[in-house]
């Protein structure tokens, strides 16, 4: 017996099926490109990956129309490889990791990056920047049978048509089994549970009207409307 009812189960669409993929929690590798890296004034051959966390409801299902956010004038895209996760573990081995994959997706971290670059001058944690609502629109997840590679393959964003992020799924710093190794001797991972890979370089900014188009070839691509504020 609850106090009140609880929230309804976060989830996200599977292609060419009726059912739906429950979403435990949604976690984000942060700059996993060189590229990317750089153009946020890190050195990637120096640093071990990192994660930070968005709340499951903060998925929704692409293709769909996003309200701008409140508290930023600075909205960015940060288009990624999604993994989804089926079967869960602990210090998974790099070539066990497959084995506890799903299926994958395309997705969207989309980021307040006024507020990012605040937590980061204070020291502060980044959730004001990357946990809001429906910061997180994710195309209908492929199940891993139908996916030729999580490896290799372009992945993409365009805005209003024009090209905006181009790079390939080889040009990860920390592979899919690698990061999801790593990532699985912090915490147990669950069935549920999403894995957002990083984003190329070329991240900008977003308005109201923008349409936000994208893909990873062979998994699945996505259209994503920036509305009116919230």
């Amino acid at each position: 017996m609850f106090v009140f009812d609880p929230p309804r189960q976060a989830s996200l669409a599977v292609q060419d099926s009726d059912a739906r993929f429950p979403v435990r929690r949604i976690f984000c590798v942060g700059r996993n490109y060189e590229a990317h890296a750089r153009e946020m004034g890190k050195d990637p051959t120096r640093e071990a990956p990192f994660f930070f966390t968005k709340p499951a409801d903060a998925a929704v299902d692409a293709p769909c129309t996003m309200p701008y956010p409140p508290l930023t004038e600075n909205l960015h895209y940060e288009i990624e490889l999604v993994i989804a996760i089926g079967k869960g573990g602990a210090e998974i081995a790099e070539d066990d990791v497959m084995d506890h994959v799903w299926g994958a997706s395309v997705g969207l971290d989309m980021t307040r990056r006024d507020l990012q670059a605040e937590a980061k001058e204070m020291g502060r944690p980044w959730d004001w920047a990357k946990a809001f609502d429906q910061s997180a629109p994710i195309a209908a997840i492929k199940p891993l049978a139908d996916v030729p590679s999580v490896e290799r393959g372009r992945i993409w964003l365009a805005v209003n048509g024009n090209l905006r992020q181009e790079a390939d799924l080889s040009d990860l710093i920390w592979s899919v089994r690698e990061h999801v190794s790593i990532l699985s001797h912090a915490m147990t991972l669950a069935p549920g549970d999403l894995i957002m890979t990083g984003t190329p370089a070329g991240v900008g900014a977003v308005v109201t009207g923008d349409v936000i188009t994208g893909g990873v070839e062979g998994i699945g691509e996505l259209k994503v409307t920036i509305g009116e504020r919230a």
